[in-house]
């Protein structure tokens, strides 16, 4: 019997490294690795030898045929990303072996080498991915810093808390925590004495902020960004308990990626079934009194382009109270035709939807609007709807509060360079200067998933060790003194 990957997937690759068999697909050295929704078990090479279900940091991998409800589906979709398809050389015959890559060494350092004082800013998937590349593959100590008083970052205050498997991966990076060549430091700002004390320092402190719509309205009182929200519901120290009022019936998230997903998703739950979830306990008290009936995602883009991955939409359409609002025919030739995500959509029930009235009596729902770009907020002293731009004119959707969830974008860093436009730290393979390195969405932008941060990483250690073999790191006053400094910041 073959394994299967499933929903949680984080794609970071721990578990094609284990096959013995070379069956997991895209590899980190593929060309569209990154690129996939999640990576794929091919049932025909695999050899049910488990190895990739214990190396899997989020328990996405499990025995095909043990897999029922709504993760059945997933025997099926690794399957598929073989079908007559050889992942190495595009033929069209798949094979029953895939062939191994040649042995590639990226890195190669002295065997005198000294061992290295790196500081790391962040303690998030990117910030302890770079932990791990230096603690297991070279001689260095490392300082971990974070502003918050609770390690995790992305994980602990970014995945939403009906998703326990994929914060999992949180475990993995906290046994880096008691590591003997690491100290961990929670609850100080990371400033200028870093630098004096280190060969080298690591930021990789994420993107907290929000891209803004620049629509008419956009600030005004129940508009939120995606940021607040799910800092709300995750108990972020920086979000206030009472962030998120939901005294409304409809709200309007605007985007359809992952988050704006998950987002829906929390605020339509059965606040029974989140019982036991990691979700801030008031917040959890906010849902159960909540008015929230109904959650509008609003896409500029068609069904077939949608933003958000299969497993996320899978996961939402299982519930049974997903509806997509069938206002432009475009929608259905594209869910009928079976034209790339809309395919996911077909058997989801179609409504053409009066938005002028407010949501109907019932169950909670969730209702996806495509084709539909946002002009302005409306109302007077708060948000009393959303105005959307479509093929038909423009459509004013009654809602009391709105969530902005088209993106998160990096602040800029004491000391370091910063470039507006993107909202990232420059820099050239994670290197800002010797000795200053950046890794994670600081670096990159606000793109991929956690696994994506271990590729980002390892590149950024990459060039940091680089520099070290050539000399460039600058020099440093004693490391005697920093937690005093630390503690004082």
């Amino acid at each position: 019997m073959a394994f299967a990957i499933t929903q949680t997937c984080c794609a970071d690759a721990s578990c094609v490294s284990v096959c013995p068999v070379n069956c997991i697909h895209p590899t980190p050295d593929e060309p569209d690795f990154g690129t996939t929704d999640m990576l794929y078990i091919d049932p025909g090479t695999c050899i049910d030898c488990g190895a990739c279900a214990d190396a899997c940091p989020v328990d996405a991998i499990f025995p095909a045929g043990d897999l029922t409800g709504p993760l059945k589906v997933y025997e099926d979709l690794n399957a598929e990303f073989y079908a007559g398809r050889d992942v190495l050389t595009e033929a069209t015959v798949a094979p029953n072996f895939h062939r191994w890559a040649p042995p590639a060494f990226a890195r190669v350092l002295p065997s005198d080498f000294a061992p290295l004082d790196v500081a790391v800013v962040g303690t998030g998937p990117a910030g302890m991915y770079a932990v791990e590349d230096l603690l297991l593959h070279t001689n260095a100590r490392v300082t971990l810093i974070d502003r918050l008083p609770v390690a995790g970052g992305l994980i602990r205050y970014g995945v939403a808390p009906d998703h326990p498997s994929t914060k999992k991966i949180g475990e993995t990076f906290a046994r880096f925590h008691d590591h003997p060549r690491l100290r961990l430091r929670l609850g100080v700002e990371a400033g200028p004495e870093l630098a004096e004390r280190h060969d080298a320092v690591i930021y990789a402190v994420g993107a907290t902020g929000a891209r803004r719509l620049d629509v008419p309205g956009e600030d005004l009182p129940g508009s939120l960004p995606a940021v607040t929200v799910v800092g709300w519901y995750n108990g972020h120290p920086d979000i206030a308990p009472g962030a998120v009022d939901l005294s409304a019936e409809r709200v309007v998230v605007v985007g359809t990626g992952n988050v704006a997903l998950d987002i829906a998703r929390i605020l339509t739950a059965d606040p029974d079934s989140l019982a036991g979830t990691p979700i801030a306990p008031a917040a959890a008290d906010r849902l159960r009194a909540g008015k929230v009936r109904e959650v509008v995602l609003l896409a500029r883009r068609g069904p077939e382009t949608a933003a958000y991955t299969r497993s996320e939409l899978l996961a939402l359409a299982a519930r049974g109270d997903l509806v997509v609002d069938a206002h432009d025919p475009r929608i259905a030739a594209a869910i009928d035709a079976g034209d790339g995500k809309a395919a996911l959509l077909q058997g989801i029930p179609r409504e053409e939807i009066d938005w002028s009235s407010p949501p109907p009596d019932g169950a909670r729902r969730v209702v996806l609007r495509f084709h539909s770009a946002p002009v302005a907020f409306t109302g007077d002293t708060e948000v009393r709807g959303v105005r959307a731009s479509g093929p038909s004119g423009d459509v004013e959707i009654l809602a009391g509060r709105v969530v902005r969830a088209a993106g998160f974008r990096g602040a800029p860093v004491a000391g370091l360079p910063f470039d507006e436009a993107t909202g990232t730290v420059p820099n050239v393979a994670g290197r800002v200067e010797p000795g200053t390195y950046v890794a994670g969405w600081i670096k990159r932008g606000p793109s991929g998933g956690i696994g994506a941060n271990k590729a980002c990483a390892r590149e950024t250690v990459g060039a940091l060790l680089e520099d070290a073999v050539a000399g460039r790191l600058r020099s440093r006053a004693p490391r005697r003194g920093l937690a005093k400094l630390l503690r004082r910041a």
